[in-house]
């Protein structure tokens, strides 16, 4: 239980002092830090970052932060995407998962590393408003990659989902953030029941974990104007690649030791 208490709040800080990403860790803390199954691990995962991102939300929402017509189609075609990620998930064996979960990890860690998102974008009306015509497409594509790595990881996907917004349909940065969580939130809810009935939840775990996140991230995201946002995204970066690394690792040289 104490593990699961110090490795929440780490993770809450991680969120609150970057705004997004710490929930990759999610995973990995559960599985090898706090020693449950994959098969527990995931759903497990899928309640913490729900909740921690409900929570991170509620100001955003109470700013007028989130474009609630584009969070729809988001989480819409993710929500239903999620159910195909979950299915896969229970094709592949635990040492596919893990390594495909690693091979994710370097890429948010990438992203993370590569800086600040471009404004603008295809979508993006003169006005501010969204060309629905030639990018609904797009955002129900966008909506179900991401809707499906929640599936089949996990993982909330806002590292990829608030690229998508500001790039592709011209958001501002505190819109997309906020309308990036409304997301996660849809996108965890609908993972988290498709993996209900996978396997039995240790909600003592579960909640000690959530509750140290929660903290951890109310507390952090107090010093964070006063922190280089840029100097902790590339530690975090280079973080995310060791945990990666050690992720592969043992999947490789364990393979058994996640059922």
């Amino acid at each position: 239980m104490l593990t699961a208490l110090v490795l929440g709040a780490l993770i809450g800080i991680l969120l609150g002092l970057l705004g997004g990403g710490g929930s990759i860790l999610a995973v990995p803390a559960l599985v090898y830090g706090a020693g449950l199954p994959l098969a527990s691990a995931v759903p497990a995962s899928l309640l913490v970052v729900g909740i921690s991102s409900a929570t991170a939300a509620l100001p955003r929402v109470h700013a007028g932060q989130v474009r609630w017509r584009i969070a729809g189609v988001f989480g819409a075609a993710g929500a239903v995407a999620a159910f195909g990620g979950a299915a896969l998930n229970r094709l592949l064996p635990d040492q596919a998962v893990l390594l495909g979960f690693a091979a994710l990890m370097v890429a948010a860690g990438w992203r993370m590393l590569a800086g600040g998102d471009r404004l603008g974008g295809a979508c993006a009306l003169p006005g501010g408003g969204i060309d629905w015509r030639s990018c609904l497409p797009k955002s129900i594509g966008a909506g179900a990659a991401v809707g499906v790595l929640t599936g089949l990881f996990g993982v909330g996907g806002g590292f990829l989902i608030i690229p998508a917004l500001v790039v592709g349909l011209g958001l501002p940065m505190a819109a997309a953030v906020g309308t990036s969580l409304v997301i996660v939130v849809v996108n965890s809810i609908a993972g988290f029941a498709a993996h209900a009935g996978d396997a039995t939840l240790d909600y003592g775990v579960i909640a000690a974990f959530t509750l140290a996140a929660v903290a951890g991230s109310l507390t952090a995201a107090r010093l964070a104007r006063r922190l280089d946002a840029d100097r902790l995204r590339r530690w975090f970066a280079y973080l995310v690649f060791a945990v990666a690394a050690f992720v592969a690792a043992q999947a490789v040289l364990h393979p058994g030791a996640t059922g």
